[in-house]
């Protein structure tokens, strides 16, 4: 996964960084091989890794270092500035107001998951979305969306001849604000498909259209930015699957030398797995130093009380906060991709975590929510107060084992103490790079 495999390779970069006492031209130029073969590894093109590693150079090796700052601060600043400019630089928007959006792509690529994806981004946002199943070659594309708009509450436009028969019927009958259309795709970009998609776009007159690109395809990915700009013309990018294949940073890396814009990246499979692409944000992901922000927002996202959602990163939560937390995590995703937002990387924090925990199944978080409800108010808030004839109680009350009782109690209590480690992020800002983390502009 981009997050485990090409994540981890980077933070052994930026790891070895750290650990030199001091940095001259031999450490910097070893250190960008290494970074060469990271990137190589990951299927990021020649060219553009030549590219990259040029720039770090001409940076800490031939230019005047900054006043206050050493070459080994410099050395982390670039590789951290460069990688961000190397995947985008600029930090996705898109304007939450009603708008048509038109998706397009190759087949096999995630468009018809993607609607229903961006159909759920705009529905949190207070507005009303509604997907329209223009797709009419592939088999059970409009049923596949149908399932998705039910999962979703809203509608789905499917009746009509033919895609622009579909457009037009939902365009006459819908009263949605945002119209998100799902569309056609082939195994490559052929005439037959761009005249398609052209007379689709005649009728939708859409506000943006974004390619839809699974991360798999790597470097290939700018190549097909390239075409479908030219053929049909797009306003932005949406990578898929960027859990599921180490060359995620490949493909980013791709659409920005084609000049395409990514605007979204789908990080999961789950319906709330999409979220707005930021270069910084994912850098600071990948290299350990965090997403904070990006966690607040998920928990936004999910319902969880901004207040409630602080406390918990801050290690100050009571049991009352942990049972929402319980609550809204099929909403954040699952504790294994927040914990990789947390400052410090989350590697040595999942260590700490009680065996299983990440991979625990909604039927356990359901036990320890009932746990929780048998509990008093007085327990809730006092956790320690809680001995052997309390947990009698509290098993009995919620129709649980006493041993399942117990591991919730265990599981509180090691997770509180792992949020305590981190105090928010707080816990970077004593380290030794402080000051660079605050030149970074990380926002920790």
């Amino acid at each position: 996964m981009v997050l485990d495999t090409f994540g981890d390779s980077l933070k052994k970069v930026f790891s070895k960084v750290t650990g030199y006492s001091l940095v001259d031209k031999e450490k910097v130029e070893s250190l960008i091989l290494e970074l060469q073969r990271v990137l190589i590894h990951a299927d990021v093109d020649i060219t553009l890794v030549a590219e990259l590693t040029e720039r770090i150079k001409k940076t800490v090796l031939k230019t005047e270092l900054p006043k206050g700052m050493t070459m080994k601060e410099v050395l982390v600043k670039t590789l951290y500035d460069e990688l961000v400019w190397f995947l985008g630089a600029e930090k996705a928007s898109l304007a939450v107001r009603n708008q048509r959006i038109m998706l397009i792509g190759l087949f096999g690529s995630g468009k018809t998951t993607t609607a229903g994806k961006l159909a759920k981004w705009f529905q949190i946002r207070g507005l009303q979305p509604a997907l329209v199943a223009c797709d009419v070659h592939r088999p059970a594309a409009k049923e596949q969306l149908e399932q998705i708009g039910s999962r979703l509450k809203v509608t789905v436009y499917r009746d009509g001849k033919g895609a622009e028969g579909v457009a037009r019927e939902a365009l006459k009958k819908s009263r949605e604000g945002v119209m998100i259309f799902d569309s056609a795709g082939r195994d490559a970009l052929d005439g037959e498909l761009a005249k398609e998609l052209r007379e689709l776009a005649k009728i939708v007159k859409p506000d943006e259209v974004f390619l839809v690109i699974p991360a798999e395809m790597g470097q290939d990915a700018g190549r097909q930015a390239a075409e479908f700009s030219r053929l049909v013309g797009i306003t932005g990018i949406i990578v898929t699957k960027m859990d599921g294949t180490a060359k995620g940073g490949a493909a980013l890396a791709a659409c920005r030398a084609a000049g395409a814009k990514v605007m979204f990246i789908g990080t999961g499979e789950k319906i709330g797995d999409l979220e707005l692409y930021d270069p910084k944000r994912f850098i600071g992901r990948l290299i350990g130093y965090g997403d904070i922000e990006g966690l607040m927002e998920k928990a936004k996202d999910a319902g969880l009380n901004e207040e409630a959602a602080k406390r918990m990163l801050e290690g100050k939560f009571t049991m009352m906060d942990f049972r929402e937390q319980l609550k809204s995590m099929k909403g954040m995703g699952s504790m294994s991709k927040m914990l990789d937002m947390l400052p410090g990387g989350s590697s040595a924090i999942k260590k700490k975590l009680p065996d299983g925990f990440l991979d625990a199944q909604e039927g356990m978080m359901k036990k320890w929510e009932h746990a929780i409800n048998s509990m008093t108010a007085k327990e809730r808030e006092n956790p320690d107060e809680i001995n052997s004839s309390r947990i009698k109680r509290i098993a009995a009350g919620s129709g649980l084992k006493e041993h399942e009782v117990r591991q919730l109690m265990k599981s509180y209590k090691q997770i509180k103490k792992v949020m305590k480690m981190t105090k928010g992020g707080k816990a970077f800002k004593r380290g030794p790079f402080a000051k660079i983390a605050k030149q970074l502009g990380m926002g920790i």
